[in-house]
């Protein structure tokens, strides 16, 4: 019969977990890995982890080797090799400022796919219009952005607004 893998964390350990666990810029498989630990501290055993967080009773065993062998340290992801992907770097970030500003001083409305693909044309920046609009909440632009694109046709009163007469009726 295997033996059972037990974890028996200390307080300090134990809260480092639990502000691990309340960051919300975790991996799903770092938290995982986290959740792992934490049940198994509370005395359950590796079947019914695995069951409860839907994975192979091989993972929580990884999961708990790498506890074992660095501690909470280890449980995130490593970093992976090469460059680093650049999203909007802090000259990106100025030029798309001054332009919504420009562009709001002037009343002009851009949409987050016109922003992308003048990001793209004008920085060399490929970005998808989800994650842009992303970042475009997270730094609080607002005013010169619009949340869905219309044609400039529609956004125009039409000629015959607040003119028309109604028909007569008999």
């Amino acid at each position: 019969m295997p033996k059972s893998l037990r974890v028996e964390l200390t307080d300090d350990q134990r809260c480092d977990l639990h502000a691990l666990l309340a960051r919300r810029d975790l991996t799903a498989y770092t938290r995982q890995r986290a959740e792992c630990i934490r049940f198994l501290d509370r005395g359950k055993p590796v079947p019914e982890v695995a069951d409860l967080l839907e994975c192979n009773p091989v993972t929580v065993r990884a999961a708990v080797h790498r506890f074992t062998d660095g501690g909470i340290g280890v449980l995130p992801d490593a970093p992976r090799p090469g460059r680093p992907t650049r999203l909007l770097g802090p000259d990106d970030r100025a030029a798309l400022a001054e332009l919504l500003d420009d562009s709001a001083a002037k009343g002009i409305t851009w949409s987050v796919p016109a922003l992308c693909e003048w990001l793209r044309v004008e920085r060399g920046v490929e970005i998808s219009a989800d994650w842009l609009g992303e970042l475009l909440r997270g730094e609080r632009f607002r005013g010169s952005i619009r949340s869905r694109a219309t044609s400039p046709a529609a956004r125009r009163p039409s000629p015959n607004c607040g003119t028309a007469k109604a028909a007569p009726t008999e």
